[in-house]
């Protein structure tokens, strides 16, 4: 099958932030991380959990920034640190599960959210421009 030359695709106009479904999954994987942390002992509450919710929180926060400042160089910075709070939400659910907080099982979720999250951020930097790391 060939597109015809003069064909369109459909697009959804990006009026807003929450428009961008990086965003949108961004905020499913805080949810998650939240049932995750109310799972936690409380002795890691201070520590594990709070830190678990900041960068899970950092990652769609960053994308609204970023966006919202109108500048490709900037969103591609802010993207950025967006994938960098996202491997560090991926550490310390490595470490939950380390420390016997979790098994496999319990992190399903919030791993999958994650691994689709990481896919759309880095799909979005190179589109506007990111090259890997050499």
């Amino acid at each position: 099958m060939t597109i015809p030359e003069r064909f369109e695709f459909p697009s959804r106009k990006i009026r807003s932030y929450r428009d961008l479904i990086v965003w949108q999954k961004g905020m499913d994987l805080v949810v998650e991380t939240y049932k995750l942390g109310q799972a936690l002992p409380n002795e890691e509450r201070y520590v594990l959990k709070d830190q678990m919710l900041r960068a899970s929180i950092s990652i769609p926060s960053n994308v609204a920034e970023g966006h919202g400042r109108m500048s490709k160089g900037e969103f591609l910075r802010y993207l950025g640190i967006s994938r960098g709070s996202l491997h560090e939400l991926e550490t310390l659910f490595e470490v939950c599960q380390r420390v016997g907080y979790f098994d496999g099982s319990a992190l399903s979720k919030a791993r999958l959210l994650a691994d689709e999250e990481g896919g759309m951020l880095w799909t979005l930097m190179e589109k506007l421009g990111a090259r890997r790391w050499r």
